[in-house]
């Protein structure tokens, strides 16, 4: 069977159903998402802690969080009819040691050189900010304009609007294929045949987007790696801001039900060989996260947990992500390989894939992001 839209999303995460949303919002309603699982937002959109964050980032995609954070979280709930939970409350990156305030301070710097209000501050503030952190805590990076959000809900409204707007959802629709016709990639193969054509294909699937793009010759150096999550019981009203240490040791917040959700990884999930349908949590990993929360807030060293996940993250060898047309394949746009962290730039990545589709300028500067960065000189 062949069905003909004006353009073809591949990934029914955050990236692809804001997208379409976008696509709609202006106009462009024949649509099709394709999403490989039986659910959306099955993958890295719903399995991650809920960073909205711009300390941390690489400078090439900061710009990218900050104007999603500027034009699109504070109203988000509203435009699509759901709690996005969003709260603005900061971001405290933490460190115990000289090492860590050194990796913190380059960070910082580097985000204020680009206009982010950060800041470094001592133990002594940290605990001012959030009393209920560790005394072993000696310093943070301070961003106020941080925050967090939920991510099923943020995925999931994504979805019901573009859905109500007219877009057409696939689920079970694993991708297999791209092929061009006349030098142009215009059409998606499923893996029960099916042809999907548009006159634009995003291709927005995480790791999956690598085996997608190989078979119209390219290629995005990336590795797949499995981080985990978890949930706890709920507690007393502690604190609002999204927590982060220098060492990635976990990162996560409080949530406005009184749980807390926290991400982390023990870094041995890299020898795990576990296929991408696997999402159970490895032990290993939860005891090392379990240990590593309750050494930066004690209080929680008790606290039960309700249960656990995980989720692949694609990595590339620079850390940031993937979007734009690439110069070799006319019609295809990525917009992957984001690293763990494309939830919080998720709106403002939607956003500017309508607006690549439109033949717009993206809203900001992606030339530094492009896959010709991957390109080989010699």
């Amino acid at each position: 069977m062949t069905y003909t839209s004006d353009v073809v999303i591949i990934g029914g995460g955050i990236v692809g159903c804001a997208s379409a949303y976008y696509l709609a919002k202006r106009g462009i309603t024949n649509v099709i998402v394709l999403e490989g699982s039986d659910s959306i937002g099955h993958g890295g959109s719903s399995r991650n802690g809920g960073g909205v964050r711009q300390s941390g980032r690489d400078v090439r995609e900061l710009p990218i969080a900050m104007y999603g954070i500027k034009n699109f979280w504070p109203t988000l709930s509203e435009e699509l009819g759901v709690d996005t939970e969003y709260t603005q409350k900061g971001n405290l990156r933490l460190g115990k040691t000289e090492a860590h305030l050194k990796k913190l301070t380059t960070l910082a710097n580097n985000a204020k050189s680009v206009g982010l209000e950060v800041s470094m501050i001592d133990g002594k503030q940290v605990r001012e900010i959030n009393p209920y952190l560790s005394e072993e805590v000696i310093g943070a990076s301070w961003c106020p304009t941080d925050g967090h959000a939920n991510p099923l809900t943020t995925t999931l409204g994504y979805y019901k609007r573009a859905l109500e707007m007219g877009v057409k959802f696939f689920t079970s629709a694993e991708v297999v294929e791209l092929r061009k016709i006349q030098g142009k990639v215009r059409q998606v193969i499923t893996k029960d045949g099916a042809i999907f054509e548009g006159g634009d294909i995003i291709l927005a699937a995480g790791y999956e987007s690598r085996y997608i793009m190989n078979t119209v010759g390219l290629d995005i150096p990336m590795t797949k790696y499995l981080d985990s999550a978890l949930v706890t019981e709920a507690q007393p009203k502690m604190f609002e801001q999204m927590l982060g240490t220098a060492d990635a040791d976990f990162y996560g917040h409080q949530t406005k039900h009184g749980s807390f959700v926290f991400g982390a990884d023990c870094g041995l999930e890299g020898y795990m060989d576990m296929p991408l349908t696997r999402t159970e949590s490895h032990p290993m990993t939860l005891s090392a996260s379990c240990r590593a929360i309750s050494g930066y807030i004690p209080l929680l060293s008790k606290a039960k947990i309700v249960r656990t996940w995980t989720g692949w993250m694609e990595l590339t060898p620079d850390g940031v992500c993937v979007l734009g047309r690439p110069e070799e394949t006319p019609g295809l746009i990525l917009a992957t390989a984001f690293n763990g962290h494309g939830f919080g730039t998720g709106p403002a990545v939607g956003y500017m894939m309508s607006q690549i589709v439109a033949g717009e300028a993206p809203a900001v500067d992606i030339t530094p992001l492009r896959y010709e960065r991957f390109m080989s000189n010699k």
